[in-house]
């Protein structure tokens, strides 16, 4: 439903896009994730068909954007980074004008409000103008323009930005119910969020793809990290630990009363050492009051591919 072939776009000097390619397949729910600086939004800009790309082609819905971009267009609703809303215009009339701008009859576009308004939780501020609306209900507008036309395929750049956690809960319920039906692309620094409702996440580091597919992928072969917790002093322990065949790292992730003490190991093969963890525990006679695997997060998968895409790019 969306694919992308060797995107490039630069601004002056500026590489800003350097190569992007990928697919998100019919049903999907991607993370399109990257720091500042990326090129996040501007690939999202030539998705949409906002911008031109200096080389490659996009496709939407079987459609290229190039030389077919209407009909690609009319599968897409995108909702940017900042909503550009009209603030003196009431609620429907801004929708039905959109309505309007997207080729929809009378009929259809009073079916389509009624859909929007009951997808996005609208009813009840349809007669109130943008302008006076919260900015977690002006979300919701941006959000109903993107389903006016119901379209297969969003394009969503920070939906939930600047909103209260309530808003960003609500609004990030509302995605995952669009994910049962549209082909879903969801750029967001929130990555909780992102661990929530996607399966597969796509990271851009300088420019670049650095990594594509979902966490447990993206995770294998890595560092994996193990919680300790004793009752132990504290430099005999850091050392005992560092020493044991397979750990990589030891590290003091907290101190609490009585002499307890969590380490964080970062480790290779954790069953193996989680074994000599406990054998050390008894040897010593520590008491081991906690041994855990400590799950990879998408902020540790996230910073580890970032720093290593942007050491890539350094000369």
């Amino acid at each position: 439903m969306i694919q992308a072939e060797g995107l490039v776009k630069h601004y002056g000097n500026v590489r800003a896009v350097e190569g992007v390619s990928f697919e998100v397949g019919r049903g999907e729910i991607v993370g399109f994730l990257g720091p500042n600086g990326a090129g996040k939004s501007t690939t999202m800009r030539m998705l949409t068909g906002y911008l031109h790309p200096d080389q490659g082609r996009v496709h939407i819905a079987g459609h290229e954007m190039a030389s077919d971009g209407q009909k690609a267009r009319a599968s897409l609703g995108y909702l940017p980074e900042s909503t550009p809303l009209y603030r003196d215009m009431r609620v429907d009339r801004y929708l039905q004008f959109v309505g309007e701008l997207r080729g929809l009859n009378r009929a259809q576009r009073k079916d389509a409000l009624e859909r929007v308004f009951e997808a996005t939780d609208l009813a009840g501020y349809t007669e109130r103008k943008i302008g006076t609306l919260s900015k977690g209900y002006r979300q919701r507008v941006g959000l109903a323009q993107a389903l006016i036309s119901d379209p297969d395929v969003l394009i969503l750049d920070e939906p939930t930005s600047g909103l209260d956690p309530a808003e960003i809960v609500r609004v990030r319920d509302r995605i995952v119910a669009l994910a049962e039906t549209k082909t879903i692309l969801l750029s967001t620094h929130v990555l909780p969020e992102v661990e929530e409702v996607c399966r597969r996440v796509i990271i851009l580091a300088g420019g670049r793809i650095v990594a594509d597919g979902s966490l447990l992928e993206l995770s294998a072969g890595r560092e994996e990290c193990l919680l300790v917790t004793f009752v132990a002093p504290e430099q005999e322990a850091l050392a005992a630990c560092a020493d044991l065949p397979g750990v990589l790292n030891c590290s003091v992730s907290s101190r609490g009363l009585n002499g307890r003490l969590r380490l964080q190991l970062d480790v290779r093969e954790r069953f193996d050492v989680a074994e000599r963890l406990g054998a050390l525990a008894t040897d010593k006679a520590w008491p081991l009051l906690e041994l855990r695997h400590d799950v990879p997060t998408l902020e540790r998968v996230f910073l580890d591919y970032t720093r290593s895409g942007s050491q890539e790019e350094k000369p």
